[in-house]
């Protein structure tokens, strides 16, 4: 079987269950800290600490993943994304918030991983296929749209007494699917092995010193970050405002929907277009979320401010990974990879890590306009370069 056929839909079910886990927990864990956390304004420090958790483990992840291989430590993530699910259900049963601070960690730490699935798909694929493997393996995260916050809502009360311990539980399933799924991968073997010498790798300083990389790197994390600050306040901000749980679940979903769904032809949109206008497209989308977001906080200005930012992240995201992987040879790889995801998701971090303190103390207009400075930063990038397509 031709592997592009038979390793993307693996990876693809695996970014699937990943995210899937990860929407349950942009739903529900702002609410579980606010619920078990003493200092409610510490109610998104689970969810901000499984983004440093994924942060600590981007560069360890490449490291053993290319000493080990691949398909060995995407398993190993799943194991501990597993274990994870076991303890945060067990926190909330015992109502113990640094313990599903802890849970969120190896969250976090299987996400570190996970987030490789991108680049061992455009790492197995021909060049002209990079775009269309990674649009691909992150369209899987569209069933995570209908997984992740139906799930919470619906099983959010199957434990009297408990909410959402169940949801984990059934996490936990989730994440063992994958190991069997990524037990049947046959990844190629690492492209480092058949480097000849006159290719042998640059130094990371010198790589860095494209404009590329920068354009790429920079694009990516204030994407992210971005989405991320707004996602992680959005389940506060509409608990302040009076929806119920079943309004942010639904918000959510279409959020999720809207990062993933255009995968499907995100890669040929690159294609057809250029990177260029796709990051253009996708920091406009983020300043329009901002614009809807402060001019009011009903159901549908929350809906479509969600559904602009999931689109903003898609194309800024997908840009940045494609435009990064045309400025390193395959010998380069790892460390090119790793030191990008480690200032991805520092970036992603931080924007977590305030987004309950903003949201609590200074209120959801406060939030929205923090972030705008971020997407002006990448239009007037964009301006002053030209990726190469």
């Amino acid at each position: 079987m031709n592997p592009f056929y038979r390793n993307i839909p693996l990876l693809a079910y695996a970014q699937a269950m990943m995210m899937s886990a990860s929407s349950l927990l942009v739903t529900a864990s702002a609410l579980v800290g606010y619920r078990l956390a003493a200092e409610k304004a510490l109610a998104t420090l689970p969810l901000a600490t499984g983004f440093i958790a994924v942060m600590l483990t981007s560069i360890p992840a490449a490291w053993l993943m290319h000493h080990i291989g691949r398909k060995p430590g995407f398993i190993l993530a799943t194991l501990i994304g597993a274990c994870g699910a076991a303890l945060a259900a067990w926190a909330i049963l015992h109502q113990q918030f640094w313990a599903y601070v802890g849970a969120s960690f190896l969250f976090g730490m299987h996400n570190g991983f996970g987030n490789y699935f991108r680049f061992a798909a455009a790492d197995a694929v021909a060049p002209p296929l990079k775009a269309r493997a990674i649009s691909y393996i992150l369209a899987g995260g569209v069933l995570a749209a209908f997984i992740g916050p139906n799930l919470a809502n619906l099983s959010r009360d199957w434990i009297g007494g408990a909410p959402f311990a169940a949801s984990f539980m059934v996490v936990m399933g989730l994440y063992l699917s994958s190991t069997l799924a990524l037990s049947l991968l046959r990844l190629p073997p690492q492209a480092e092995d058949t480097v000849t010498a006159d290719r042998q790798a640059r130094p990371l300083r010198e790589i860095m010193r494209q404009p590329d990389y920068f354009t790429a790197l920079l694009c990516a994390a204030l994407g992210y970050g971005v989405m991320s600050l707004v996602m992680t306040a959005t389940p506060l901000a509409m608990q302040r405002h009076a929806h119920d749980m079943g309004d942010t679940s639904f918000v959510i979903q279409w959020h999720v929907l809207a990062m993933f769904a255009p995968s499907f032809f995100t890669g040929r949109l690159i294609a057809a277009w250029g990177i260029r206008r796709i990051l253009l497209s996708g920091a406009l989308l983020g300043i329009g979320c901002v614009l809807i977001n402060l001019s009011g906080t009903s159901l549908w200005h929350f809906w479509l401010a969600l559904v602009l930012l999931g689109l903003s992240w898609n194309f800024l995201f997908i840009g940045g990974t494609t435009l990064l992987t045309r400025v390193y040879r395959p010998s380069e790889k790892a460390r090119v990879q790793a030191s990008n995801d480690f200032v991805v998701f520092t970036t992603v971090a931080l924007g977590s890590l305030s987004a309950g303190a903003l949201q609590h103390r200074f209120g959801w207009q406060t939030v929205n306009l923090g972030v705008l400075p971020l997407l002006l930063l990448v239009l007037a990038r964009l301006a002053l370069s030209r990726p190469k397509d």
